[in-house]
């Protein structure tokens, strides 16, 4: 019975690690975009790279609570079907420059 319950507690671990959404952002609006993100609270979104062509893609987050402990949730925007700067957050490494 215990092995039964710790399938059953690994496969729904599995299943919430797969569920983030994958979407291409020049598909949607930016409010579709915020509002998925918010929704969700992470997402994963791709787009093609303005200098190079090459597909971008990152984790965004809509709360800092979905970084991991030593990332910060900070602003930065990327492109949708109706603006080419769609603000969204994402985790970045928190740089320490109280020595500078």
């Amino acid at each position: 019975m215990r092995f039964v319950l710790a399938l059953v507690a690994f496969s729904l671990t599995v299943l919430q690690a797969q569920a983030i959404s994958r979407l291409s952002s020049t598909g949607l609006t930016c409010a579709q975009i915020q509002s998925t993100i918010a929704r969700e609270g992470a997402v994963i979104l791709r787009y093609k790279s303005r200098r190079s062509g090459a597909t971008l893609y990152n984790r965004y987050v809509a709360h800092p609570r979905f970084c991991e402990s030593a990332k910060r949730a900070l602003f930065e925007t990327i492109p949708s079907r109706d603006y080419s700067a769609c603000p969204v957050r994402v985790c970045r490494e928190q740089i320490d420059d109280t020595f500078n």
